[in-house]
């Protein structure tokens, strides 16, 4: 058995990870993003643990606390102030106790929870990784590497071969030769190669509750799929009438008030996987978000033919969010139904009523593990 301490550390990392889980729901509904530390680490609000603590029992044997008087009365017979009328105070008030956890395990409660199966890579593409690890002793190296235990050893040894190591008085001094370090080992690793592809209707039909929903369920969507793989690629497209790769800023602040043309992001998402990324080396996964609206069943029926004949072959899944708006029809969800059904491998359509859905969409969307 580990040591005590260890044991109790490792049981309450538990019981914050159980807290965690049962109230992830609500903390995505919030639109919670925790944004990474230098270290790798996010903290996240703590739900309330009950701590610990000694319950007194009957008032029956006296003593400072059990005298006459009900709860809320004042101490020493003095009236108390209205509510709301006594000055400011300088104590603390209820802070929310927050807990630190690695990118990790905050992927592996999302995981848990929702139940996702490990990602199968399709792409054949692979990433070098270098890790060093420090399992071996070297001669050479910094004092910040310095095997103390080691070095202490070889001083020891050769005092004692040359007869000068007293045991009436004990004195170990290290020269240079005794030193030794700590030493670092590389191991090259191989990882698949993903991108991402976000497509948002911009249109004047989505609002900035529907973007703030995108917003969000494209956060989890990244925390898990860099579990999955090394390193990943992120591309974002914006449209209207008319399609654009933007940075990550511009994907969700910007709003423009034209018609709606989803060719135009299907269009430029191809083009995109035809110049950068081969879909025999690549794992990719283009993400679509809009409210459904079309410009014209013309311009459905060609975006139909390019999932088929581009986008569809060369994602691990194509995915679809539609997030209900007062202004869109969500006729377009209704076409991808009605040409590959709701139980499609390739391409998977998700119905966003609202924040507290988003879970649900993210399981709908990577549920089947590719």
């Amino acid at each position: 058995m580990g040591h005590p301490i260890k044991r109790d550390h490792s049981r309450f990392r538990k019981i914050v990870k159980g807290k965690i889980r049962s109230n992830l729901r609500k903390f995505i509904s919030k639109g919670e993003m925790p944004a990474p530390k230098s270290d790798g680490t996010v903290k996240i609000p703590m739900p309330s643990i009950e701590i610990p603590r000694f319950k007194f029992g009957e008032q029956s044997q006296g003593g400072t606390g059990q005298g006459e008087g009900q709860p809320g009365d004042p101490v020493d017979g003095q009236q108390g102030e209205e509510p709301g009328q006594g000055e400011a105070g300088q104590g603390e008030g209820k802070k929310e106790l927050e807990v630190e956890l690695t990118i990790e395990e905050l992927a592996g409660i999302l995981g848990e929870e929702l139940e996702l199966p490990n990602i199968e890579p399709k792409g054949k593409k692979s990433i070098q990784s270098t890790t060093d690890r420090y399992t071996s002793i070297g001669v050479v190296g910094p004092d910040s590497l310095k095997h103390f235990k080691r070095s202490y050893k070889n001083a020891l040894k050769r005092q004692i071969s040359v007869g000068s190591y007293n045991p009436e008085n004990p004195i170990i001094i290290p020269v240079k030769n005794d030193f030794r370090y700590r030493s670092a080992k590389s191991t090259v690793q191989y990882e698949n190669a993903a991108v991402v592809i976000y497509m948002m209707d911009v249109s004047g039909s989505m609002g900035d509750e529907q973007k703030e929903i995108v917003r969000t369920e494209s956060y989890w969507i990244n925390l898990w799929l860099r579990t999955q793989y090394k390193d990943i690629e992120i591309r974002y497209i914006i449209h209207d009438a008319t399609a654009k790769e933007v940075d990550e800023d511009t994907f969700f602040r910007t709003r423009e008030s034209g018609g709606t043309l989803i060719s135009s992001a299907y269009k430029l998402c191809r083009d995109i996987i035809v110049a950068d990324y081969n879909p025999v080396e690549w794992n990719i996964y283009p993400f679509q978000f809009s409210d459904g609206d079309n410009w014209s069943t013309d311009d459905t029926k060609e975006c139909l033919d390019i999932l088929d004949s581009h986008l569809i072959p060369s994602s691990n899944i194509f995915c679809y969010g539609q997030v209900d708006s007062r202004y869109g029809s969500g006729q377009f969800y209704n076409d991808l139904i009605k040409k590959y059904g709701k139980d499609s491998e390739d391409l998977i359509l998700s119905k966003i009523e609202n924040k507290e859905a988003i879970l649900d969409s993210i399981k709908d969307f990577l549920g089947k593990g590719k």
